[in-house]
């Protein structure tokens, strides 16, 4: 019990407001608990708000569509994609129960009982991966995070799209280093590669949805298909 009231008094709670450009009435607000916690996807970064962003100015693109976010973390994309009427399956590593934890507390602060949470991690064929329904679009904010687990993200966005051959994989990346270019290991592993500039989905500010984030990050939006779909 006492270690449940330490979890919980370690949980601090994000609101963000997505607002339509040319009528700021029409918004959207979502909650996001955050743990005071040094895992890399118990709270929200930069390139999250992002694709959030993205998310909300194509939802009508999304709604009845089944989407898949990756390494969802605190779920951020997914979740305004499910508010924005697409049926959507959060999932992230299953060697990180407390991330896959932190999915399913994001769906119950904001109400929505009947997204998925699975575990599928990166680099394995798992059940959990081959008993996803047909996917329309995946989703993942900064997945391309450690250069070392970048093949592993790639062996599953491959694997997905090819058994989703309409499908598309929607990406935020931070550039972090000069070193390497993720459009060059898309193309490596035959998927075509379309940047979207930010200024496209009114993306290009400092502040997105009443937070602070995306910051001073210099972050890219990719869209991703396989070539031979």
């Amino acid at each position: 019990m006492e270690n449940r009231a330490t979890e919980m008094s370690n949980i601090v709670q994000k609101s963000f407001t997505f607002e339509e450009y040319e009528d700021p009435k029409h918004s959207l607000n979502v909650s996001i608990p955050e743990v005071l916690d040094p895992q890399y996807g118990m709270h929200v970064w930069p390139c999250a708000v992002v694709l959030a962003q993205y998310v909300w100015t194509h939802r009508e693109e999304l709604m009845h569509k089944t989407v898949l976010e990756l390494g969802a973390g605190v779920s951020l994309p997914g979740v305004v994609a499910a508010k924005c009427g697409a049926q959507v399956i959060l999932s992230d590593s299953a060697e990180l129960p407390l991330c896959l934890e932190n999915c399913r507390r994001t769906c119950e602060v904001n109400e929505l009982p009947n997204v998925l949470v699975v575990g599928i991690t990166w680099g394995e064929v798992s059940p959990d991966l081959l008993l996803l329904p047909p996917l329309d679009i995946i989703l993942g904010s900064d997945v391309f995070y450690e250069p070392e687990d970048f093949e592993n993200v790639l062996v599953t966005i491959s694997f997905l799209l090819r058994k989703n051959p309409e499908a598309q994989f929607w990406t935020t990346y931070q550039e972090r280093s000069a070193d390497w270019s993720i459009e060059a290991l898309l193309h490596k592993w035959n998927l075509t590669c379309l940047n979207i500039p930010l200024e496209k989905f009114h993306a290009n500010k400092d502040q997105l949805a009443g937070s602070t984030l995306p910051g001073s990050h210099t972050v890219q939006m990719i869209i991703t298909e396989d070539k031979e779909s």
